[in-house]
């Protein structure tokens, strides 16, 4: 049965949603976690203040192509008529939504009252959201934790107080802000807004899904509509389609050659070059290699050589001779 955001996005049955993540969701890199089966997408998240004062890397953020849709903009502040004005921004933009980050929990965005700052002040977080809503004709969407700390989980109170304001979903990271990234994500709490009778909007999971099976097994013991999956796709986008077969077939799908992991490598490297110029395309590339190159014997040598060069020739100069010598290798399965 299809999960249907708003009346005109229509997912499969338990989607997988990339997560915004900052310096890391940009085109480039969501167009490789799309081919390989990202259902629903986001931009990096943008700061509304930013927005409405014309900044360059915050306009630069709402770009994105076709083929990208069903996508979702992200936005984050603590002043409702800066979030407001962002939204009507964002509207002239058309996107297929709109999404508030009521979860981000660095400091510096936390300090502005905006983030998961915002969790210790729901009537905050409601008016803003009912701020968003009534700026923009697309549909609205939430992020956010289970609370401030151990001793404030109030998720179950905010679902149902941004559902009465008129979100279409909500996707809900099972941490507290304290807990940052630390510790075990706690999906129990996820599992009750699910559960929640009142609750008929989709409710997504996301924290610490990095596998086939622990997809699985969230979907079947937590019950949630889908799940957002951020770290694990960085330099994997071949997570979608390995949950997707699993949860198909119970099966595992071979993992992907050297062949297929240079060849999306390049991939990448050529959205980021076109997408940012041959320096900063180059130069920022340079944060994914080790991640695309994980699990590889011997390794560290050719990461060295990519990370030095500073021409696309000599970039692919390096991934060529490395895939000639990699006959023979694979990839050795790693934890985390």
């Amino acid at each position: 049965m299809a999960i249907q955001i708003g009346e005109h996005i229509s997912l499969p049955d338990f989607p997988l949603l990339l997560a915004p993540m900052e310096d890391v969701s940009d085109p480039p890199f969501r167009y490789v976690c799309k081919k390989y089966g990202a259902d629903l997408m986001y931009s990096e998240f943008i700061s509304s203040e930013g927005l409405i004062r014309d900044a360059i890397k915050s306009k630069q953020k709402l770009d994105f192509f076709e083929y990208e849709r069903p996508f979702g903009i992200q936005i984050f502040g603590g002043d409702e008529e800066a979030m407001s004005l962002s939204a009507r921004i964002i509207d002239a933009t058309n996107p297929d939504l709109v999404d508030i980050n009521f979860g981000c929990p660095v400091k510096k965005v936390v300090c502005k009252g905006a983030g998961a700052a915002v969790l210790k002040d729901v009537p905050a977080m409601v008016r803003l959201t009912r701020a968003v809503i009534r700026s923009t004709r697309l549909p609205v969407t939430v992020k956010t934790r289970l609370g401030w700390d151990d001793d404030s989980k109030n998720i179950e109170e905010v679902a149902e107080r941004l559902q009465d304001e008129g979100i279409g979903a909500l996707t809900i990271h099972g941490r507290t802000r304290a807990q940052l990234y630390k510790g075990e994500a706690d999906w129990s709490l996820i599992a009750r807004v699910k559960n929640n009778p009142r609750i008929h909007i989709p409710i997504f999971g996301n924290g610490d899904v990095d596998s086939p099976e622990k997809a699985s097994a969230y979907k079947n013991r937590y019950g949630v509509d889908g799940i957002m999956i951020g770290r694990a796709a960085i330099g994997y986008p071949w997570i979608f389609r390995e949950i997707k077969h699993y949860l198909e077939s119970g099966e595992h799908m071979e993992a992907p050659s050297i062949e297929e992991r240079i060849d999306v490598i390049r991939q990448h490297l050529h959205r980021s070059i076109e997408w940012k110029g041959p320096v900063l395309g180059i130069l920022e590339m340079r944060r994914h290699y080790s991640n695309y190159l994980k699990g590889i014997p011997h390794i560290k040598e050719v990461r060295n050589q990519l990370v030095q060069k500073g021409t696309l020739e000599e970039i692919e100069n390096v991934l060529e001779s490395f895939r000639l010598k990699a006959e023979g290798l694979r990839p050795v399965l790693v934890d985390g």
